[in-house]
């Protein structure tokens, strides 16, 4: 089995997401599939055009020259595809959602009917990655994530698969304090759920109702992490003051 992580966060390789996504890796590695993360802020993506020359003049390949012609086929070629992100404004990062746009190649432009009678562009191909979503939000509640949910099953209708996990985690600048004495056991408790649903992903191409309860439980209550959160800020913002005096 191939996973093919395209992490969309603008921090690159300092994201908060990227942690959540390390660990899930090792637990899809260790039973057994190969896998790769992608940094997409460490890739040349220019913006789609909308000229729909990917469907007219060069059927199946984008006509715009860069890192997407090779990222296209390492989508196609994998078996799931995690869509690794953190929440901006109730959505995802327009990093994501830019290389998002660019996938438009890979389907055909014209129009077909689903068994909901709903319409959608058709398959170029036969077989397309079934979908993973990984994020993380800075503040507390799951509901933070009710947008990019949507979003992502609607993608996976539009590229005929299946969005086959969900991995959100409210209170992610916890992970900040993995040097903190107090909260370094309740984060590593956290990774330990992460690798156990990379195994599980692999296993069963799923995650059970236990797995999904257990990673959406709080990994400190939320009272102490607004507290701390709001104190961190206030140090952050006077920090900077001095630093400009």
């Amino acid at each position: 089995m191939k996973i093919t992580v395209f992490s969309g966060s603008h921090k690159g390789r300092e994201g908060n997401t990227l942690i959540m996504v390390e660990e899930f890796l090792k637990g899809a590695e260790e039973a057994g599939a190969e896998t790769e993360n992608i940094i997409l802020a460490e890739k040349k993506i220019r913006y789609c055009r909308g000229k729909f020359e990917c469907w007219l003049k060069t059927p199946g390949s984008c006509t715009i020259r860069d890192d997407m012609d090779d990222l296209l086929p390492r989508f196609m070629d994998s078996d799931i595809v995690v869509f690794a992100c953190p929440v901006y404004f109730d959505n995802v990062p327009s990093i994501m959602k830019n290389f998002i746009d660019r996938l438009s190649p890979v389907l055909l432009p014209h129009f077909e009917e689903d068994e909901k009678g709903e319409y959608r562009h058709a398959k170029r191909y036969e077989k397309y990655p079934k979908f993973v979503v990984i994020s993380n939000a800075g503040l507390p509640e799951q509901t933070n994530f009710e947008v990019e949910s949507l979003f992502f099953r609607r993608l996976a209708r539009t590229f005929h698969t299946e969005l086959i996990a969900e991995i959100y985690r409210g209170e992610g600048e916890i992970f900040r304090g993995q040097k903190n004495l107090m909260l370094k056991p309740l984060i590593g408790k956290y990774k330990k759920l992460l690798r156990s649903a990379g195994k599980e992903i692999v296993a069963t191409q799923s995650l059970s109702e236990k797995t999904i309860k257990d990673l959406e439980k709080p990994i400190v209550p939320q009272n102490l992490y607004i507290t701390f959160g709001n104190e961190e800020w206030d140090r952050l913002i006077k920090e900077s003051l001095n630093d400009e005096k």
